[in-house]
C-alpha cells in the first residue's frame, strides 16, 4: 500500500544500490570470511594523527559543527592555492553533485553525461526532473567529441567522472580542455575527481590548467577514498565564487558533521602519510592489472583503486560464483566487474578465486 502522493519523479526512481556487505555475503550463503571488494572503499584505516583527531573530538559531538566548515575551506584553499571563496564543502562529492543538479536542473533540462558511468548520476536527474543524454563509452573510455556534439541549448550539465566509475579509464586535462571550448559558457562541466589521488599518469590538474579560462568548470573531490574517510562523508568543490554561492544555499543544515570536519583538517595536515599509503595502493593495483592479464584478461588501464573486467554476458555467471566463494564484487549485469584494490592477501584471493571461477571457460 502506498502511502501519500508521492512526485512522479521519485517513483519512477530506483534506489541507489551500494556494495553488498561481506557479512550480507556470509549470510546469503551460508559462509565465513567474505571479503568485500565492492565499493571502492580503502583497505586501510585513516593514518593515526587522524584516527587521534576524531578520538580527541567525539566528546562534542553534542554539539552541531559549523554548517559552512569554514575552518575546513579554508585549509583546502590553502593546500590547493585557490581563494577561499571558490571552495564549496558538502557531504561527500556526492552530496556536491545533488547540490549541483538542485541548484541549476529545471524540470526538462538536461543534463549529459558519458554511459556507463557513476550510479548516482540518472538518480539525481530523475529526482530533479531532467533529462539525461547518455553517450556511450568507446573501449571503455570518453569520447569527448560526442560528449560536446549531445550539447543543446536545454543543456545544463555535463558531467565527466575522471577516472571513470566502473571503467576506471582516464582523460588528459588537454581532452578536457577541447570539449569544454565547444560547450556554452552558461552550461557547466563537472570534472568528478573522486579517485584523483590514485592517478600515477600525468593527466594535469582541471583547477589549474581549466578553470582560469573556463569558468564554467566544476571540480568535485573527496576525503572518501584515498584518505579513508569513506563513513564520514566529507567532499569538496572547487568553482566559480558565484557557483560556490548557489551550492551554499541547497547545502542541508550541517551536512559536514563536526567529525567529519575534523578529520578532514587532519587529513591535510598529515597528507605526507596518507600518500604513503595511496602508493601502496597504486602498487597493488599495477600488480592486480598485470597478473589479470598474464592470465589472458583483456582490460582497460586502470587509474583509480579498482580494476574494471568487461566480461559482458559473462557477468551474470561469474559474479554469483564469485559471491558464493566469499569474494563480494561489484557487478554490472550484462556488462562487466568492478573490483576494488584491497590488501595483498585480499587481492591474491581475488585472482585464485576468479581462475578458479573460470577454469574452463
Amino acid at each position: 500500500m502506498s502511502v501519500g502522493r508521492v512526485r512522479p519523479a521519485v517513483a519512477a526512481m530506483a534506489s541507489y544500490q551500494p556494495g553488498k556487505s561481506s557479512a550480507q555475503a556470509e549470510d546469503e550463503h551460508g559462509i565465513t570470511d567474505a571479503i568485500k571488494l565492492a565499493s571502492n572503499e580503502n583497505p586501510y584505516p585513516p593514518v593515526p594523527a587522524v584516527v587521534a583527531a576524531i578520538a580527541a573530538a567525539a566528546g562534542d559531538v553534542n554539539r552541531y559543527g559549523d554548517h559552512r566548515a569554514a575552518d575546513l575551506r579554508t585549509a583546502i584553499a590553502g593546500w590547493l592555492e585557490v581563494d577561499v571563496d571558490r571552495v564549496a564543502a558538502g557531504c561527500g562529492s556526492v552530496g556536491l553533485l545533488q547540490q549541483l543538479l538542485l541548484a541549476y536542473v529545471d524540470p526538462g533540462d538536461e543534463v549529459v553525461y558519458p554511459w556507463p558511468s557513476f550510479e548516482a548520476y540518472p538518480i539525481d536527474v530523475q529526482l530533479t526532473g531532467g533529462v539525461e543524454v547518455t553517450v556511450p563509452l568507446v573501449d571503455h573510455t570518453f569520447d569527448l567529441e560526442v560528449v560536446a556534439g549531445a550539447v543543446t541549448d536545454r543543456t545544463k550539465l555535463v558531467l565527466l567522472a575522471n577516472p571513470n566509475n566502473p571503467t576506471g579509464t582516464a582523460v588528459h586535462v588537454d581532452q578536457l580542455r577541447r570539449l569544454v571550448e565547444q560547450v556554452p559558457d552558461d552550461v557547466l562541466v563537472v570534472v568528478d575527481e573522486a579517485y584523483r589521488e590514485f592517478v600515477t599518469a600525468d593527466l594535469g590538474d582541471p583547477i589549474a590548467d581549466l578553470q582560469p579560462d573556463h569558468p564554467n568548470v566544476v571540480v568535485l573531490r573527496t576525503f572518501s577514498k584515498a584518505f579513508g574517510l569513506a563513513a564520514l562523508r566529507t567532499g569538496y568543490a572547487v568553482a566559480e565564487p558565484s557557483v560556490v554561492v548557489e551550492l551554499d544555499k541547497v547545502l542541508i543544515a550541517f551536512a559536514v558533521n563536526h567529525l567529519a570536519q575534523v578529520a578532514s583538517l587532519a587529513a591535510i595536515a598529515a597528507r605526507d602519510e596518507v600518500q604513503t599509503v595511496v602508493d601502496r595502493i597504486t602498487v597493488e593495483r599495477d600488480r592486480v592489472v598485470a597478473a589479470l592479464r598474464a592470465d589472458g584478461w583483456d582490460l582497460p588501464d586502470a587509474h583509480a583503486n579498482f580494476v574494471y573486467l568487461p566480461l559482458g554476458s559473462q557477468t551474470d555467471v561469474v559474479f554469483p560464483e564469485m559471491e558464493k566463494r566469499g569474494v563480494v564484487v561489484r557487478p554490472f549485469p550484462g556488462v562487466g566487474m568492478r573490483v576494488t584494490i584491497g590488501t595483498p592477501a585480499q587481492n591474491d584471493r581475488f585472482l585464485a578465486t576468479l581462475a578458479e571461477v573460470t577454469a574452463g571457460s
